[in-house]
């Protein structure tokens, strides 16, 4: 009778002990949404979208809905950056580093070209990306 009391009791403590622990994953501070040769603007520009009606407007998107949850308005703000219209194929606009300090987030943009010596679609184009920057923070772009 003594032993299955105290296997009972024991039974009872590991499962009253046992929790599940929630870890705290830390996001990086910015995630590529999507990178594309055609699609973007004829002009070379940059947009910071803060405000709810402008992230909606991405919501609508076909390549992004999918990537941007309802939380994210609240908690993120969106870059688009486009590269203007290219003659031929193999251009690339993207982020190269992003540095967080206490009130900004700066961004470094990299501006790919294709490289003279190969082959490359002869078609004009239009590259574009659409970032997420995991904060609320204010953004500056080099």
């Amino acid at each position: 009778m003594k032993k299955i009391s105290l296997s009972l009791l024991s039974l009872i403590l590991i499962s009253c002990g046992a929790s599940s622990t929630k870890s705290l994953e830390k996001k990086p501070l910015f995630e590529v949404l999507t990178q594309q040769s055609f699609g973007g603007a004829n002009i070379r520009f940059f947009e910071i979208l803060t405000e709810p009606n402008e992230i909606k407007m991405l919501q609508n998107d076909a390549k992004l809905r999918n990537k941007i949850k309802p939380n994210d308005i609240q908690t993120s703000n969106f870059v688009v950056l486009n590269l203007g219209e290219k003659s031929s194929g193999g251009y690339k606009i993207g982020i190269e580093s992003a540095v967080e300090t206490d009130k900004s987030i700066i961004l470094t943009v990299k501006e790919s070209a294709p490289d003279p010596s190969t082959t490359v679609t002869q078609v004009f184009t239009n590259p574009y990306c659409v970032v997420k920057i995991n904060s609320k923070k204010g953004i500056i772009i080099k």
